[in-house]
């Protein structure tokens, strides 16, 4: 319990780090997870203390539902195709900044929000960084249904273990009604831009979890406090 509330409190530091990059005006993205959702939770508070933002797109329906009762406005991509800034959680980073996200589940709609704004800031504790993607954390794989066991098969030529996200007793589905292939490498991931080239070549692969060149920082909190990684 000591360990989690620890680590509660790195994800804290880090989610009241990242709001100070808000600005008045600004059009932002709310990420998923539970260091974005301490983020949010400043965010209302920076709110309630006088900061104004022109809107925010939320990754996922937990987020979206949150923001709501903070009375953070929301829009979304038709309204304003491109955002300021997005600030979301990771479930791994490395020293490149690299990342594996989806945990949640929230992959696709995370991407599209980070891929449609000019700057994508990363919160997370300090767990979360690894010097090699792919040996503590699953890669998720968001997919078609129909292709389940065809892309499967094509996951595991690539040396994957591959299991289907199930919640309970039933079949994970996301958001967009796909489904995750979480894909467990036994020695990591060494070349994630060519792992994730070769997996979005397998027909009926919608997204993967693996966010390239993406970030153009980390905020992580730890127990020396803050540190920024760029």
């Amino acid at each position: 319990m000591e360990d989690k509330d620890q680590q509660d409190r790195w994800k804290l530091l880090a989610g009241e780090k990242a709001v100070t990059y808000i600005e008045n005006g600004m059009l932002i993205g709310l990420g998923s997870g539970s260091t974005a959702i301490q983020m949010i939770y400043a965010l209302g508070r920076r709110m309630q203390e006088g900061l104004r933002i022109k809107g925010a797109v939320a990754t996922s329906h937990a987020s979206e539902e949150l923001a709501r009762k903070l009375s953070i406005p929301l829009t979304d991509l038709d309204t304003h195709p491109v955002l300021d800034l997005d600030i979301d959680g990771a479930d791994e980073i490395d020293e490149q900044l690299r990342l594996i996200k989806g945990g949640g589940g929230a992959l696709l709609r995370e991407k599209i929000v980070a891929s449609s704004s000019r700057r994508f800031i990363v919160v997370a504790d300090a767990t979360k960084q690894v010097a090699l993607l792919g040996q503590h954390f699953p890669l998720p794989v968001e997919a078609v249904p129909f292709a389940t066991t065809p892309v499967t098969k094509r996951l595991e030529e690539l040396g994957a273990t591959v299991q289907l996200r199930r919640s309970g007793n039933n079949v994970f589905f996301t958001e967009n009604c796909n489904i995750i292939l979480d894909c467990f490498f036994a020695h990591g991931i060494d070349d994630p831009a060519g792992l994730d080239t070769r997996i979005h070549s397998i027909v009926g692969v919608v997204e993967t979890g693996l966010f390239l060149h993406m970030a153009e920082k980390a905020i992580i909190g730890g127990p020396e406090g803050i540190t920024i990684l760029s």
